[in-house]
């Protein structure tokens, strides 16, 4: 088993951050991780992606061309990585953000409206949890209690009260129905 998975947005949405929280989840299920953040020259505002492989076995390299899973929070990345996705991959969609539609037909699209959601649970700046939590009920591969472990690990002590509204967010997302 091998997850190539490409987080990507505008700088400030917490990409980098929600890659973080994967590749630690990764790590307390057992796999293999690479993380690779990177980010355009601005902090906020600019273009950030970040590059996520778990496996079951080594990982060669950290960049990613085609991944199996994309999660995307603007519409400059969805059109830049819209067709890198592997057939039979993943697309999650924040359609609260990106109103335009996969012209891809051998993927899976999953739209969430998570800024919306993130606005009306109160937390505007976790939509990232909400996508995250969204992938982790497409993938299908890990417990609740490894969630909270990968929070607990990816929160500095200094900001440990913020593990459980993002584990709210993670449960909003992954209980959405966005095949509805």
């Amino acid at each position: 088993m091998t997850r190539e998975i490409l987080f990507a947005g505008f700088g400030g949405q917490g990409i980098l951050f929600c890659g973080k929280v994967m590749s630690y989840l990764g790590l307390v299920s057992g796999l293999e991780v690479s993380w690779l953040p990177s980010y355009g020259p601005e902090m906020r505002g600019g273009t950030a992606n970040c590059h996520v492989i778990v496996s079951n076995d080594a990982v060669g390299s950290p960049i990613i061309n085609n991944p199996t899973d994309l999660i995307v929070m603007n519409l400059p990345s969805f059109d830049k990585f819209e067709n890198t996705v592997s057939p039979g991959g993943n697309i999650i969609i924040d359609s609260s953000l990106i109103s335009k539609k996969t012209s891809r037909n051998d993927v899976n699209a999953h739209y969430i409206p998570a800024t919306q959601m993130a606005n009306e649970m109160g937390v505007p700046k976790l939509a990232n949890m909400i996508m995250l939590g969204k992938l982790i009920s497409v993938l299908a591969a890990v417990s609740l209690d490894q969630v909270k472990e990968a929070l607990e690990k990816s929160v500095p002590p200094s900001k440990k009260e913020l593990i459980e509204v993002n584990l709210k967010a993670i449960q909003a997302g992954y209980n959405f129905n966005s095949d509805i």
